[in-house]
Order: C-alpha cells, then structure tokens, then sequence
C-alpha cells in the first residue's frame, strides 16, 4: 500500500454499510495518513505490512494485511473486499497468494485469522485456502452497538505443502 492509496482506505473504513461484519473505527483522512506514516507501538504487533488488492487493470477493489504478533512469531492476516467485487473469487485468491508468499519467505509455523461467527463467506475464503476453524472467541468485536462472537482459523507450515497460486494463472 501506497500513500497514494490512502483515499481509498478511507472510504473502505468509513463506509459503514460495507463493513457489516467488522468492527471499525471511522477515521479522518488526516488520521489514517497519520496512522501511515507512523504506525506508533502497537503492543506485541510487529512487521505489519498492508497491500491494495487490485484487478489487472488497476482497480482497486480490496486490502490486505498480515503483521507477526511477539514473540510467538505467529503472523495473523486481515482482509476487506468492496461488496460490489464480493463471491467473485478475488478474495479467496488474494489469501492463498499471501498465505503462499508468508511461507515461501518467513520462518513462521502458523497463519492465523478470525471472522466473525456470522460472515459465512470469510469463513468459505479461509477454508479454500486451507485454514482450519479452531475455536470460537466469544464476544470478541463491538460492531453497530452489539457484541459478536468470532472464529479463529489458522493454517500450520506442515499442512501448507506447496504453492497453491503462485503456480497458476491469476484471475483478470
């Protein structure tokens, strides 16, 4: 992610009607450029690193986000889709890449995730990618004035076996 793709955090993080299962804070431009530039100590978070999701052509149409939690060393990854671009694939398809690129370049043994109980379509993206349902974190997210339980999923270095994207061809 660029700071050129910074508008288009905003509008993600401030549309409330997108963001059904996520708990967000509404943030000005300023803070999110703020938040940017210097990201600040965030507890045992470490190495975070955030990326547009982009069609062949440019378009932006989702981010995602992986950072290594201290000192485990386990390394949790986020994502959003625009709803309009939502049960296309692109999603599931930017997990797998990133799932593979976490791997094939970091000396980790796990990958972890959670969605909230209710978004059946988060839980389907980490399930194709090879992620396996844990647990439930019950009342984990404040969202629209209501408590929500979660999901934790991972996936573990040993049952990653191979490239599962990096080897095709990607979608347009």
């Amino acid at each position: 992610m660029e700071r050129e793709d910074v508008d288009f955090i905003v509008q993600l993080r401030n549309d409330l009607d997108s963001n059904v299962y996520v708990s967000v804070k509404q943030m000005s431009k300023a803070e999110i450029m703020k938040e940017f530039d210097n990201p600040g100590p965030l507890a045992l978070m470490t190495e975070r690193t955030r990326f547009i999701i982009e069609k062949k052509d440019g378009t932006k149409i989702g981010y995602m986000t992986h950072w290594v939690v201290q000192p485990s060393r386990l390394v949790e990854i986020g994502y959003f889709m625009i709803p309009k671009e939502r049960g296309k694939g692109y999603c599931s398809e930017a997990v797998q890449i990133i799932v593979d690129y976490l791997f094939l370049s970091k000396d980790i043994v796990r990958i972890q995730a959670g969605t909230d109980v209710r978004n059946k379509a988060s839980q389907k993206v980490l399930e194709n990618a090879g992620f396996v349902r844990e647990g439930t974190i019950r009342k984990s997210a404040f969202n629209k004035g209501e408590w929500s339980d979660g999901y934790i999923y991972s996936i573990l270095r040993e049952e990653w076996t191979e490239p599962r994207i990096l080897n095709k061809n990607p979608r347009s």
